[in-house]
């Protein structure tokens, strides 16, 4: 049966509740975009200036979403380091692109570090940034200090590659080579059978 609680035991149990901790407030790298600017979709719209005060806000970031800002974000970051107005694709534009969605994916795991999904892909993303900057550093170095000076981009050089050689090691190096070598030995009528085939087929097209 059911007993009433005497207003003690009731007393402890409000105490005994879980506190709930306050988050902390994370700064956010779109907390710089004005909440007057307007998304990118309507920003060179002619009319919109002649529109009423509750449309603009409506049309404007203060009302947009995180998937809104974070185009217009990127849209700026390209900008920075594009080389014309037409480049949408060259590496440093690729680096922005990819910046912008790295820092996205940094503030989400702050808030939920257990989401092994969403930092499976900003790592993913961040190795394939460091071969772009290893590229641009290799080829156009101007350009990679240039690119890493607008993004705010720390570059670290990968540490060098040292092995230690066994001779368990060796021995599989040579029993690797050795099968490569027989492998290619078994291929190679195949590839000369494809080869005068092509040269065949070349002279035809020729004739």
């Amino acid at each position: 049966f059911h007993q009433a609680c005497s207003p003690f035991i009731q007393t402890a149990r409000c105490y005994a509740r879980a506190v709930r901790r306050k988050r902390k407030d994370i700064p956010s790298h779109l907390d710089d975009l004005p909440p007057t600017m307007l998304k990118k979709d309507y920003a060179n719209v002619p009319i919109i200036n002649s529109v009423d005060d509750v449309v603009k806000r409506l049309l404007s970031l203060e009302m947009a979403s995180q998937k809104e800002k974070m185009k217009i974000k990127t849209q700026q970051l390209v900008e920075k380091v594009r080389r014309s107005p037409n480049d949408n694709g060259s590496f440093e534009v690729q680096v922005a692109m990819l910046t912008a969605k790295i820092r996205t994916y940094e503030e989400h795991l702050q808030r939920h570090p257990k989401d092994k999904n969403n930092r499976r892909r900003m790592l993913m993303d961040i190795d394939r940034r460091k071969k772009l900057l290893a590229y641009l550093r290799r080829v156009r170095y101007d350009t990679f200090e240039n690119t890493c000076k607008q993004l705010n981009i720390q570059y670290t050089l990968p540490p060098p590659y040292s092995r230690r050689i066994t001779k368990r090691w060796v021995v599989k190096k040579a029993f690797c080579l050795k099968v490569f070598q027989e492998m290619r030995k078994l291929k190679a009528p195949e590839r000369l059978k494809r080869r005068r085939e092509w040269q065949a087929r070349a002279r035809a097209a020729k004739e």
